[in-house]
């Protein structure tokens, strides 16, 4: 089946003798130690891999991220800014050999001036299919108005960004997996309320949004975001665009676990802005994105896989 699955995550490639910035560090089998941990599973390093998944479930290609635990929160503006060129650097040398594999370039939200300088680095660079950043978490909110030059300039290039969760604050989630099983669907709908009520969506909406997750909570919580909208609660503005509008304008991956969610927030988002995403290689992904969406029939399948997939890349 022709396709382009949008949630996938390959680390970066650096030279082992010399490491890319201070707090990371490359091990004998070419691994990475950021901050003291040893990150990701083997195939995380491994691109052929997911060149071969790709084979096998027949997909055109691919749309590549580093993934959460090289977000690296916490860093100071002058260090963020040299992981995100370390980073950026070596996602593309574990990808520019191959071209069904398309690279999102990290911003560090965290640091608005930052990202939006890091942007203006690699915005003429076509072979960068976006951006990507982190949803939620202990970033700035994405509604700051620090981040105008940044939103005014994607959607200038009417550029997809990815918002990916990285890490929930909370600790109470430490326990049971909640960090991920919990956080991660909460810190996406974090950051698209930031985006609504924003009102970023509708001032720059040539910029194209991907929420990974299937938008993670947003299409259970929006009919409670327009009923506080309705009833000027504290802290609303009433000129906002209604959140149902706003986030039409926004795209998911399919990743649900579950048709009925998957229903869901084809309710909340729209047919057309429904795209493929495996979260390969990590556990809580899946083998097979299009099985995901299965039940929408062999029109909504290619619908999800080529449409809607050519529609967030701009190519539509």
């Amino acid at each position: 089946m022709p396709g382009i699955d949008f949630h996938t995550h390959l680390a970066p490639v650096f030279d082992t003798h010399h490491p890319p910035t201070e707090g990371v560090a490359v091990d004998d089998d070419g691994r990475l130690v950021v901050d003291g941990e040893r990150v990701g599973m083997p195939r995380l390093y491994d691109p052929p891999a997911l060149l071969s998944t790709l084979d096998r479930l027949d997909l055109d290609a691919a749309v590549v991220s580093i993934p959460p635990p090289f977000f690296r929160p916490g860093l100071s503006a002058a260090d963020a800014a040299t992981w995100a060129a370390a980073a950026n650097a070596g996602l593309r040398r574990a990808t520019d050999a191959h071209d069904r594999l398309l690279p999102l370039a990290y911003l560090p939200l965290d640091h608005p001036e930052v990202a939006v300088r890091v942007y203006e680095k690699v915005q003429a660079d076509t072979r960068w299919a976006g951006v990507v950043g982190s949803a939620g978490g202990g970033a700035v909110s994405l509604a700051d108005p620090a981040f105008e030059p940044l939103w005014a300039a994607l959607d200038r290039d009417r550029r997809l960004m990815l918002l990916h969760p990285g890490s929930s604050p909370d600790a109470r989630l430490d326990e049971f997996y909640l960090s991920n099983l919990l956080g991660n669907p909460v810190e996406t709908a974090l950051a698209a309320a930031q985006l609504v009520f924003g009102d970023v969506l509708r001032r720059f909406a040539g910029m194209r949004v991907l929420l990974v997750h299937c938008g993670g909570c947003v299409p259970s919580l929006v009919g409670r975001w327009e009923r506080g909208l309705a009833t000027e609660r504290p802290g609303v503005r009433v000129a906002v665009e209604p959140p149902r509008a706003a986030l039409r304008r926004v795209f998911v991956d399919c990743l649900a676990h579950d048709p009925a969610a998957v229903d869901a927030a084809v309710g909340v988002f729209g047919a057309d802005r429904l795209v493929l995403g495996s979260d390969w290689p990590f556990p809580m992904g899946t083998d097979d994105p299009a099985a995901l969406v299965a039940h929408l029939g062999p029109d909504g399948v290619r619908r999800v896989a080529v449409d809607n997939a050519a529609a967030a890349l701009g190519r539509k």
